[in-house]
């Protein structure tokens, strides 16, 4: 059976999140009700990230098995024709056959969020969804430095849902960087992998750091205590993106 993989972008307001939910919509479903009425088969996709309830996309990643080896782009169009049909704000960007030994969650490298933060005092009209907007003026400069101090490897028990099914709550953070771009505060973070609301759990805690609440020191304080009582409030899923997958070499393309 050919193994494709589907390079994916989606609005996840309407779902709630990537995974399969007993009585509410989300993305995996949507994708798997479009494959089953192109070609009939009932497939379970598998993804990079599990991305939660109103978290969105640019740059999701995930494989799925078909019987018969369609061309590339027949299986990218066919599947957003269904898509389009059922209302998803979901469109593969791209469908390319793989090798068998691919998996979307498991050969990646590094995985790559960005979370918007639109930092002004009128609210988000035109980006109403997918940023958080906080009124008050945030120092980015402050979080930028305060951000430096989760970088590496450390127990990030105090940035993880309570929920998370992590066996191990240590992770090795890659990048935390904060920027500004006239009203718009960016928070990029790369890991190999995230923990159950990591990083809007560190969006949050920065976010205090920014309006003066936390000092660089209070940061610290809250990573070295290990208590998830200890983060600040958790940033809304509405400012947040998956927007990049890293695998190594061309991620077994075969097509």
């Amino acid at each position: 059976m050919p193994r494709f993989r589907l390079d994916i972008e989606y609005d996840g307001s309407q779902f709630a999140g990537w995974q399969h939910q007993a009585d509410q919509p989300s993305v995996q479903q949507a994708i798997e009700q479009a494959i089953d009425k192109f070609c009939g088969e009932a497939v379970r996709l598998r993804a990079a990230g599990r991305t939660d309830a109103g978290v969105h996309a640019t740059a999701q990643v995930a494989h799925v098995d078909l019987a018969k080896a369609w061309p590339n782009d027949k299986v990218r169009d066919a599947v957003n024709a269904h898509l389009q049909m059922a209302g998803a704000r979901i469109a593969i960007l791209k469908a390319a056959v793989v090798s068998d030994d691919f998996d979307a969650r498991f050969s990646a490298t590094r995985r790559h969020y960005l979370y918007r933060i639109a930092n002004r005092r009128a609210p988000a009209a035109l980006d109403k969804g997918k940023v958080w907007w906080v009124p008050k003026r945030l120092d980015a400069a402050a979080m930028h430095e305060a951000a430096k101090l989760l970088l590496g490897r450390h127990d990030f028990t105090t940035f993880r849902s309570t929920q998370c099914q992590a066996e191990s709550p240590v992770r090795t953070l890659d990048r935390l960087d904060v920027s500004r771009e006239g009203d718009l505060i960016e928070v990029r973070a790369s890991a190999r992998s995230f923990l159950h609301n990591q990083v809007r759990s560190m969006v949050g805690s920065l976010k205090r750091v920014g309006d003066g609440s936390w000092s660089g020191a209070d940061l610290k304080a809250a990573l070295d205590a290990h208590d998830r009582a200890a983060c600040g409030q958790v940033a809304p899923p509405d400012g947040l993106f998956l927007v990049g997958v890293d695998y190594p070499q061309a991620a077994g393309e075969t097509s």
